[in-house]
């Protein structure tokens, strides 16, 4: 029995990068071997165990043969005969297909040293083409490593290129899609990866209403605008599709299987982005800010507002910059107005609501004067 350390721990540790996650392979083992020596095993598919005292997973040198179509369509063989080089070809891309013995020796049969000094990302093997998932996460390590110059290489892009073409991204279920989506909307620099794609014509299946570069342009720098600001998920999502049209939105977030406060995020900021513009356009007035702040729930919804108007900053032009502050301002002063101070003037039930609907507009009114245009 052999134990390598595996993948992204040697990778980063040859970047310079903090090593967060180690993952090792082990040759020349049974399941039944690592039972017996505490391992307890936690793979479906394929032998992986984690080891009793550190927690950290070991699985069992195995190969891969492909059998049908997308990522799931593969038969995996995992023996003692299997060897180092055998697991490490089945990998994606050459930095992440490098191993270190427990002596210290770095085993790298593909050059994934030279390509990371090359600041290149290349495959490993024609067996990248097996599996569709692989161009979203070259991708998303070109969106990772970008800030560090990487790119991908040459014959890479041309192979992914040619996977879009045969229809092998058709095959991508929505869920394993949106899982590299929101991991990519967190790498160092989230353009790139829909950069990338759209360089490989993936992005016009995935996202087609951001493939015409009239679309894409301004999307992609809401989005960089968005990541700039440290935001969550909704509101980076929110500003990538907020050029698009409400009903385009809702559709191709739904198609995409987000997440539902994704999906009302980027409804919210594709629908108030033109409003706002059309309102600032004509002169901001107290009953179009407050049917703005009725239609953003601001008042249930304080603190989604709050990253809502992020995402309105993000993708709208600068000169209206001081719209949005307006209406942020506005949801100050109208959130402020006290239900129960009206309630003791003697409104109440439906006269209650009138009333409080009026002094926000009051509160609006006179803001807005103050407010610089």
């Amino acid at each position: 029995m052999e134990i390598y350390l595996v993948g992204g721990a040697v990778r980063d540790e040859l970047l310079g990068l903090e090593v967060k996650d180690r993952d090792w392979v082990v040759v020349g083992a049974t399941p039944e071997e690592m039972l017996k020596q505490g391992f307890k095993q936690v793979g479906a598919d394929f032998p992986v165990f984690l080891h009793p005292a550190t927690r950290e997973e070991y699985a069992l040198a195995r190969t891969e043969r492909k059998d049908g179509r997308g990522y799931h369509g593969f038969t995996v063989y995992s023996a003692p005969d299997v060897t180092l080089e055998d697991d490490l070809r089945r990998r994606d891309l050459t930095i992440n297909a490098m191993a270190r013995s427990t002596s210290g020796e770095l085993i790298d049969p593909f050059n994934g040293k030279a390509d990371i000094e090359a600041l290149r990302l290349r495959h490993v093997s024609e067996a990248f083409a097996e599996d569709p998932l692989r161009i979203l996460r070259t991708a998303r390590f070109a969106a990772r490593l970008a800030p560090m110059g990487f790119h991908v290489a040459d014959s890479t892009m041309k192979l992914m290129q040619q996977m879009t073409g045969s229809g092998e991204v058709d095959h991508l279920v929505p869920e394993r899609v949106w899982q590299e989506i929101q991991r990519a909307l967190h790498e160092n620099d989230p353009v790139t990866f829909f950069n990338v794609l759209q360089a490989c014509h993936a992005l016009a299946v995935l996202i087609p209403e951001l493939s015409d570069a009239s679309v894409l342009t301004p999307a992609l720098a809401s989005l960089n605008c968005a990541s700039a600001r440290d935001t969550d998920t909704a509101t980076r999502f929110a500003a990538l599709l907020s050029h698009l049209p409400e009903d385009q939105t809702s559709q191709r977030a739904r198609a995409l299987k987000a997440p539902n406060d994704c999906q009302e995020m980027a409804r919210l900021a594709s629908r108030l982005a033109p409003e706002l513009r059309e309102q600032a356009d004509a002169g901001m007035t107290e009953q179009g800010i407050l049917a703005l702040l009725d239609e953003a729930d601001t008042w249930r919804r304080p603190e989604r507002f709050q990253r809502l108007l992020t995402a309105l900053r993000c993708s709208l032009p600068l000169r209206y910059g001081a719209a949005v502050n307006l209406l942020q301002e506005s949801a100050g002063v109208a959130a402020a107005v006290d239900a129960r101070e009206l309630m003791t003037q003697g409104h109440k039930g439906k006269g209650l609501g009138e009333a409080i609907r009026r002094e926000r507009l009051h509160r609006i009114a006179e803001l807005i004067p103050k407010h610089p245009h």
